[in-house]
C-alpha cells in the first residue's frame, strides 16, 4: 500500500485541462463552488492576476432559455487553448514540495483542487490521468482528505431541481474551435 502524492516535476493536472463531457462545451476549468469565488476572485487580485471564472452547472425548475441558480463556476486557464491554471508559478525557479510548478495559493486552493486525484468516492475511483495513479491507483491509501473535499463538493452541489444546465466555455484548441458551442446548454 502506498500513500497518495504527487510525483516528481508533475504539475500535470494544474496544467492540461479536457474538454469534457463533450468537444462542443469546450474545455473546461478547475470547478468552483459559488462561496469560494469571491475568495478566488481576491487571491487573484491580491497577486495583481488577471482571472477568468465562468459559470459551469445552474439548475432551473421551469425550461427556460437558462439557469435560476448557478451551482458551480469555473476557474479557466491562462492560455487561449484553455491549459494552464492562472495561479500556478511558471516564471520563478521556486518549485512545489514535489518538484513541480508551485501553487501560488496551495493552502487557500479550491475544494476540486482538493479532491483531486479522487473522482468517485463511492468505489474510490482516481484520475486515470493523474502520473501517480498511472503506477500506483490500486494501491493507493491515506486518501482521506481527498474524499472529504469531494464529500463537500457533492453536498453543495445537491439539487433537486429538474433542469440541469451546462455551461460551453467555448475555449479550446485552435483545430476544435468550429465545433466548440458558447453558452448554456440544457442536458437532456
Amino acid at each position: 500500500m502506498m500513500d497518495f502524492k504527487c510525483v516528481q516535476d508533475c504539475s500535470k493536472c494544474c496544467i492540461e485541462r479536457e474538454y469534457y463531457p463533450t468537444k462542443k462545451f469546450g474545455k473546461v476549468g478547475v470547478l468552483i463552488l459559488p462561496d469560494e469565488k469571491e475568495k478566488i476572485e481576491s487571491l487573484a487580485k491580491n497577486l495583481h492576476l488577471d482571472i477568468v471564472i465562468l459559470p459551469r452547472i445552474g439548475v432551473s425548475y421551469e425550461k427556460s432559455n437558462g439557469p435560476a441558480k448557478i451551482l458551480a463556476y469555473q476557474l479557466m486557464g491562462r492560455e487561449s487553448n484553455g491549459n494552464t491554471c492562472p495561479f500556478l508559478d511558471t516564471e520563478s525557479e521556486e518549485r512545489s514540495p514535489h518538484g513541480g510548478y508551485k501553487c501560488r495559493i496551495y493552502e487557500s486552493r479550491p475544494l476540486a483542487c482538493r479532491a483531486y486525484p479522487v473522482i468517485e468516492p463511492s468505489s474510490v475511483t482516481l484520475d486515470h490521468k493523474c502520473k501517480f495513479c498511472e503506477s500506483c491507483a490500486n494501491t493507493a491509501t491515506n486518501l482521506n482528505q481527498e474524499l472529504e473535499s469531494l464529500a463537500k463538493i457533492k453536498i453543495k452541489m445537491e439539487t433537486n431541481a429538474p433542469f440541469i444546465w451546462r455551461y460551453a466555455t467555448g475555449v479550446g484548441d485552435k483545430s476544435d474551435i468550429d465545433n466548440i458551442n458558447t453558452g448554456w446548454i440544457l442536458e437532456i
